[in-house]
Order: structure tokens, then C-alpha cells, then sequence
């Protein structure tokens, strides 16, 4: 079986250098090219997909759509969730990459972007921008909330969705297609190939690019390779 993992294409926030997480941008013209591109090199190599899962973003919603748009498959079913969400930055989410590292240090933002299990500082859920204020997560309990994640809470997170979703549809027989976030897929293929603690700090999946994850019946990893 393939799985077909899309990192959503270059936002106005990767152009601005800014951690983004749950804050919702925009895509890029870039970002639309990317998601186009990505396609049409799907229709091409003869992909079809049953059903696709994107999160609760705007960035990764709109490149599912052009993404099935231009390999002529807008028509299958889409599900959206808050749990396919880019890993939360916490407090730094909104701020500038390069001025953070000169007021932190290299070392220590190298640490709360890459680090698996070190979290960094948590947004304030008072604040404006928490999503415990945004209402597309009204029905999540509050305590579920992320105020902050690593990678390590961003598959916990992200998990349960694997097992109850998209797992099952694979099963099923169905072709599946999921479109998301940097940090979320970096979860997922982290659990689905057996990458380590250590080695998934060095994993990155390109905006715009579709990975390919073959499986065995029992979804056991076989490869996996960029289209």
C-alpha cells in the first residue's frame, strides 16, 4: 500500500521567517505554485486517492484543495482536524526566527524547534492568539488545548487520529492522501518508519513535495521516497 504525505506549500510566515504553529496563514503565490506543481506530478504518475485528511489550518487546507484540484480529484471526501495541526510554538509563535536565536542563542531555539522532547515557553491562553480563543476549537476540552509542544506531544497528539482515521481507511482498502504540516508529518513518519529520538531531529519534509510511504498489508513500513 502508499500513503502520499504533502506538507502544505510556502506560507506568508515561512517567506516572513516566522514560527507559525497554530497561528493560521496564508499561502504564498509560491505556496499555491508548490501545492500545483505537487498536483499535477501526482495526476501524472497516475495517483488516485479515496480520501484525504488535512488539519483545521488554512495553509494546509488550501493545498489539499489544489493539491486534489489539479490531479483532477476534487470530488473525494475531505476530513479536517485539529489533530493533523502544525506542532505549537507556544510563546514563540508570531515572533521572528533570527531575532529570537540573537536574544535566546542559537543553541537554545536550536533546542525548542529541533529537540524531540523540550517544549518551548507556553503562550499565555489568555492571550488574543491562543487557540483556547479561537472558536474551530470550541469543542475540544480545554485541558487538550496545546498551550506548547515538542514533537514527542505533537505525536501524542497526532497519534490517536493515525489509529482511529487514517489507519483504518488504509485497512479498508481506501487510497489515502494526507496534506498537513512540517512537524506533524515529521510525527507521523516518525512512527510509521521506526525513526529514533535522535534521528528525527535531522528528518525534514519539504514544502510541496509528496512523500510517498509504502506499507506491507499490516502497515508495516517498507520505503518511502519524494515523487
Amino acid at each position: 500500500m502508499e500513503l502520499v504525505f504533502i506538507r502544505h506549500g510556502f506560507s506568508e510566515w515561512n517567506a516572513k521567517n516566522l514560527f507559525t504553529g497554530w497561528r493560521d496563514v496564508n499561502l504564498t503565490e509560491r505556496g499555491v505554485e508548490e501545492a500545483k506543481a505537487a498536483g499535477k506530478k501526482l495526476f501524472e504518475k497516475g495517483y488516485e486517492f479515496d480520501i484525504a485528511f488535512t488539519s483545521v489550518l488554512t495553509r494546509a487546507i488550501k493545498t489539499c484543495n489544489i493539491v486534489l484540484e489539479e490531479s483532477h480529484q476534487l470530488w473525494i471526501p475531505q476530513v479536517k482536524n485539529w489533530r493533523l495541526n502544525e506542532r505549537h510554538y507556544g510563546a514563540l509563535q508570531g515572533l521572528d526566527k533570527k531575532a529570537t536565536a540573537e536574544q535566546y542563542g542559537d543553541e537554545q531555539v536550536r533546542i525548542w524547534r529541533r529537540s524531540y522532547d523540550i517544549s518551548p515557553p507556553d503562550l499565555d491562553p489568555k492571550d488574543p492568539n491562543s487557540a483556547h480563543n479561537d472558536r474551530r476549537y470550541a469543542n475540544i476540552p480545554s485541558d487538550v488545548v496545546p498551550n506548547a509542544e515538542n514533537l514527542k506531544l505533537t505525536l501524542e497528539r497526532a497519534l490517536p487520529f493515525w489509529e482511529d482515521q487514517i489507519a483504518p481507511a488504509m485497512l479498508s482498502g481506501k487510497r489515502v492522501l494526507v496534506v498537513a504540516h512540517g512537524n506533524s508529518l515529521r510525527a507521523l513518519a516518525k512512527h510509521i518508519i521506526g525513526i529514533s529520538d535522535a534521528e528525527i531531529m535531522d528528518f525534514e519534509i519539504p514544502t510541496g513535495q509528496p512523500l510517498v510511504l509504502k506499507l506491507d498489508d499490516k502497515l508495516n513500513y517498507v520505503e518511502h521516497y519524494y515523487l
